[in-house]
């Protein structure tokens, strides 16, 4: 794992967002096509607008799937993931080939479906996240380590609904909802190349709980540990509590 601490959340998101398009511009020079799957939220706000604005990549010839999204949340919401991705990155960078999971309609079969179509072939970098309660996509302690499915309808624990709450995705707890659709952990881990963008204080007890502790399901995203290509940017704030932050 090799983990890159900046002294700004701004840097944080200009290094990753040149680390990825070095990755598409690769596999779409090599391949013609590159898949990705992408994350959402606060945390991902900066790293999107400068990979976005970064010049060279032939967008359209870039297959996305995403991470997650709420059960029973139209797509009209501010909350909702999907509207998220169309209006951050699908719209302003020109993807024509992404797969939205619609949790406003039938779950299980939304999973079911993208889940075949994201098994039709492999994953080349996905950009992930870390919540503050050490989620990896919505995979709240305990995380199912075990499981092959692609996607699982999941239940949303209490600290990750106060984060949503807290980024200001939703006026209160009771806004929000208890399920959601996620990617599998042992799905993320399928990926060729793995981008984990974390800035913000409020992350850093789960960052440093995550990749500096023990591998364990109460940590999901410790699993990244075991990864042979991850990439970690964090800023100033979100390493704070690493006993060696490595300087940029």
């Amino acid at each position: 794992m090799n983990i890159n601490a900046f002294e700004t959340s701004t840097e944080l998101g200009m290094a990753a967002a040149a680390a990825a398009a070095q990755v598409l511009k690769k596999c779409l020079a090599e391949r013609g096509a590159a898949r990705i799957i992408a994350a959402t939220g606060a945390s991902q706000f900066k790293f999107l607008e400068a990979l976005v604005a970064t010049p060279g990549i032939d967008w359209s010839k870039v297959e996305l799937f995403h991470l997650d999204e709420y059960v029973g949340l139209p797509i009209t919401h501010p909350a909702s993931f999907r509207s998220y991705l169309l209006q951050r990155l699908i719209m302003p960078a020109g993807i024509k080939q992404y797969h939205l999971l619609d949790g406003d309609e039938d779950a299980a079969g939304v999973c079911q479906r993208t889940g075949e179509l994201l098994a039709q072939a492999p994953i080349d970098v996905a950009f992930v996240g870390i919540g503050e309660n050490g989620h990896l996509a919505f995979n709240d302690p305990p995380a199912d380590f075990e499981t092959e499915t692609p996607y699982l309808i999941v239940q949303l624990d209490e600290a990750c609904r106060r984060q949503q709450v807290g980024e200001g995705w939703f006026k209160s707890l009771a806004e929000v909802p208890r399920q959601a659709i996620s990617m599998s952990i042992r799905q993320i881990l399928k990926a060729k190349k793995i981008l984990c963008i974390v800035p913000d204080l409020r992350k850093a007890e789960a960052v440093k709980a995550c990749l500096h502790g023990p591998v364990n399901p109460f940590a999901p995203a410790s699993i990244l540990q075991t990864h042979a290509d991850v990439t970690v940017f964090l800023d100033t704030g979100s390493a704070a509590l690493l006993a060696c932050p490595i300087p940029n």
